[in-house]
């Protein structure tokens, strides 16, 4: 049976905002409303709103919240203040991970959980088989839409709509106030851009009215909505993973440059082999690369060395608009990881030359 692909709320909006519709992660989003360059330069230089309500959100409350969390994901959540998020991943029980998410702390017993969209489904059977110790859990991905208000100008562009004191949002910490007239909206600092801003989470019923206050706020900043192909450029100059390229359930968190999220100071899923792991070394790792020859590296490209032999595969690639040359991000063996190192990608048949740089790979 074929899956039934839905719809985010704003869905009618976007088309006639003339959002290029496709699916993705099961849901029709928008990919590009004018040309991925011109929406990527939008958020790197100005402002730009993202529709990201396709995201997962789960509440975790109750005495045993924190418990549950500590017991599923990587990181320490045990050492959030309330208002911080935090950002951390499902490993899985053979070496990869289920998926990378973010954990916003309300208060002491209440938790929310976003994940990605594409395991929204996955996630929460995940969760919930790890729950021997009866936290309450709810699935409030259906009533919850997202908006990702992105670049340098988000504070000015949205200041007005909100009492809140938007320059002391600090990142990956978040408040809950009123947002262009509406009560309890989740301001966060958070976003996967590179670009600074915010991310905003309303309730569906007042998702049409928030979207457009933002605009008409934005309009003498030049406010654009933006699409998914500039979300996935943005992402990669940070060299930020994104679910089902960079890791996947075979990839582990160590391999994938994720030991800083990973955190062996209590136990969690698996935790014992990745901290044999971490302390034996990987065989291959994960590493951003620039292209220093014409070309545009995508996933599943082989990497290979100068004598040839594949070394490695590209897990994402582009061509940046902000740097004007390919990018990308891939595994290879440990002895090629070493930032400056040389490597090619094999392009149409040709060994193209490229150098392993250090994230991000977007020089400030």
């Amino acid at each position: 049976m074929e899956e039934q692909i839905k719809n985010v709320p704003l869905n009618d909006l976007h088309i006639a905002l003339g959002g290029k519709m496709v699916p993705f992660a099961g849901f029709n989003m928008p990919v590009r409303y004018s040309s991925d360059n011109e929406e990527h330069l939008c958020v790197r230089n100005g402002v730009g709103v993202f529709d990201v309500s396709h995201m997962g959100e789960f509440m975790v409350e109750g005495p045993e919240a924190l418990n549950l969390i500590q017991k599923v994901t990587s990181n320490d959540a045990s050492k959030l203040v309330i208002g911080q998020a935090q950002y951390s991943c499902f490993p899985n029980e053979t070496g990869g991970i289920v998926d990378d998410l973010i954990v916003y702390k309300f208060d002491e017993e209440k938790y929310m959980l976003v994940v990605n969209a594409s395991n929204i489904d996955k996630d929460w059977t995940w969760v919930n088989k790890f729950n021997t110790m009866g936290a309450k859990l709810t699935n409030v991905s259906d009533y919850y839409s997202l908006f990702a208000v992105q670049g340098p100008k988000a504070i000015e562009a949205v200041q007005s709509l909100t009492p809140v004191n938007l320059s002391e949002v600090k990142f990956y910490h978040f408040t809950v106030g009123e947002f262009a007239g509406v009560q309890d909206v989740i301001i966060s600092g958070t976003g996967y851009t590179g670009a600074g801003g915010f991310e905003i989470y309303v309730k569906n019923a007042d998702a049409e009215h928030v979207w457009k206050a933002i605009f008409e706020a934005g309009k003498d900043f030049a406010i654009k909505p933006i699409g998914l192909g500039a979300r996935d450029t943005l992402r990669m100059e940070m060299g930020y993973c994104l679910y089902g390229n960079d890791i996947t359930d075979t990839t582990s968190p160590i391999e994938a440059g994720l030991g800083w999220i990973t955190k062996f100071t209590k136990d969690f899923t698996n935790s014992e082999a990745l901290k044999r792991q971490k302390e034996e070394g990987v065989s291959r790792k994960l590493v951003g690369f620039v292209m220093q020859e014409r070309g545009i590296p995508r996933g599943h490209y082989p990497i290979v060395d100068v004598a040839g032999e594949v070394i490695g595969e590209v897990t994402s690639g582009t061509q940046s608009p902000s740097m004007g040359v390919g990018i990308g991000m891939g595994y290879v063996k440990t002895a090629f990881s070493k930032p400056g190192t040389e490597i090619f990608i094999q392009i149409r048949n040709k060994n193209l030359k490229a150098l392993v740089e250090k994230f991000p790979l977007l020089k400030a």
